[in-house]
């Protein structure tokens, strides 16, 4: 018997583990059942020491891991007590080693490791950035093929702490595309003999990489914090937390309650708040997103852009937020940057645009009185430290093998341009 089982959200079907992504009755996500219910911190570096929860059957060879410390400055500033910084990105002199400089690294480390043990040898990722960051870096360290599908907007977040390897194929998508479109054309690549997809937030390790903020997070402060903050565009960080938080509370040393997800989206694209807010479990496109490419066009942070989020499925946001009592909250590009100059001036690290958007959530939750002095807060500064790395590392930027017009372009042409 494997470590895990997957159970289906809906009808209750469970699979033994592999890199099976949905069930075979309905579109609801799987989640992770691990035997061991009580969490055993490993010896090791780097996120390996969560082993026990993360859905792979070798130990991981990385020192990325999350990070997580007491703030004295912001927390004075916002007249808080007991708020603690959950960092994912480089900042050795606090030990954290995150190179790519987003907590997308600790989805690609655990998706990488269970795709090589399912026999799989290549992967398709779409991405705005980080996400393709993170995994064309693990696939210069581990060598398994990764095929990363990218809109114009992200090229210049395609850099490496190290030289590109021939395992790494970058596909551009011509001006006009955005992530969706990438998605699409990703989701077409995948069809192709011997490239398998990473699923999304439906790959349990991708959630269950995350899941590690709070893992980290809850060992550090001894208790599961009262209140979450993060930065959303597909929502996958804030149901991570939640499927933590679930597990925390059976292992029983962490507290029986949930964290408040206090989630952010950029503004003007906020798809998921407005249905939030209108008490809807379903998105309706022309109600939420009337004119998405242009609102994200205006966005301070469009990696949080994403026009079919994990809102409505099953174990999606809609249920965490409904779980955990949840609130939203739309955030305009102004008061991300004035949270972003506010941070790196009291905690000392630069951060990235929607690290920025979750400080200045945390902010207008303090205003509006929806945290307590007192209370427990981990605010998820998702990404940082890239002008820290700059001072260690020389960065490498990755060119594409091929271009896409539109979503729909006919695979042998990028085949054929892309030498695949």
């Amino acid at each position: 018997m494997g470590k895990y089982t997957l159970k289906c959200l809906q009808c209750g079907s469970e699979y033994q583990g592999d890199y099976r992504l949905k069930c075979d009755h309905d579109n609801s996500f799987l989640r992770a059942n691990y035997h061991t219910k009580q969490l055993a911190l490993k010896r090791t570096k780097g996120m390996g020491k969560f082993y026990d929860w993360l859905p792979i059957h070798k130990q991981l060879d990385t020192d990325a891991a999350p990070i997580t410390y007491k703030s004295e400055e912001l927390a004075r500033e916002l007249g808080l007590t007991n708020l603690y910084i959950g960092f994912s990105g480089y900042w050795p002199e606090r030990g954290a080693l995150v190179r790519t400089c987003s907590f997308k690294e600790l989805e690609a480390h655990p998706t990488m490791q269970r795709l090589k043990e399912a026999g799989g040898s290549a992967i398709v990722v779409a991405s705005v950035g980080n996400t393709a960051r993170a995994f064309a870096h693990v696939s210069a360290m581990t060598g398994i093929d990764v095929h990363i599908v990218v809109p114009h907007s992200g090229l210049s977040r395609m850099w490496l702490p190290e030289e590109p390897t021939d395992s790494i194929h970058l596909i551009r998508m011509a001006e006009g595309n955005d992530y969706t479109d990438a998605i699409y054309l990703a989701d077409r690549i995948a069809q192709l003999p011997g490239i398998m997809s990473e699923g999304g937030a439906k790959n349990v390790a991708r959630r269950d990489g995350m899941g590690t903020v709070m893992l980290d997070a809850a060992v550090t402060i001894k208790r599961i914090p009262d209140h979450y903050f993060q930065a959303v565009g597909s929502g996958t960080g804030a149901i991570s937390a939640w499927e933590a938080a679930i597990r925390l509370r059976c292992d029983g040393r962490f507290g029986k309650h949930f964290p408040k997800l206090q989630i952010a989206q950029n503004l003007p694209f906020a798809p998921m708040l407005s249905a939030w807010n209108a008490g809807r479990r379903e998105i309706i496109p022309q109600i939420d997103m009337p004119d998405p490419k242009k609102d994200i066009g205006e966005m301070y942070a469009d990696v949080l852009s994403n026009r079919a989020p994990p809102y409505s499925v099953t174990g999606g946001l809609f249920d965490a937020l409904s779980a955990t009592n949840g609130l939203m909250y739309g955030i305009t590009n102004d008061e991300a940057k004035e949270a972003k100059s506010l941070f790196e001036l009291l905690e000392g690290i630069d951060i990235l645009s929607p690290s920025a958007v979750a400080v200045a959530s945390l902010i207008k939750a303090v205003r509006a009185g929806n945290v307590a002095k007192d209370d427990v807060i981990l605010l998820n500064i998702a990404g940082g430290g890239t002008e820290r790395l700059k001072q260690d590392y020389s960065l490498t930027m990755m060119h594409p093998i091929a271009s896409a017009k539109n979503p729909d372009v006919p695979l042998d042409d990028l085949i054929q341009s892309g030498k695949y």
